[in-house]
């Protein structure tokens, strides 16, 4: 399951804090709490190393 970190305080603890704490972070978001913002091809693609 994806972890979607909403907060700077979020960002720590999964980062830094032991599992047992950090899990807590794993849960499921309500419906509709994510939306897509773009569809289609990249228009600024990668330039080559």
């Amino acid at each position: 399951m994806p972890v979607i970190l909403a907060t700077a305080e979020e960002y720590e603890v999964w980062l830094r804090a032991p599992w047992n704490e950090a899990k807590s972070l794993q849960r499921p978001l309500p419906d509709g709490a994510l939306r897509i913002v773009a569809t289609g091809e990249k228009e600024d693609p990668a330039l080559a190393a």
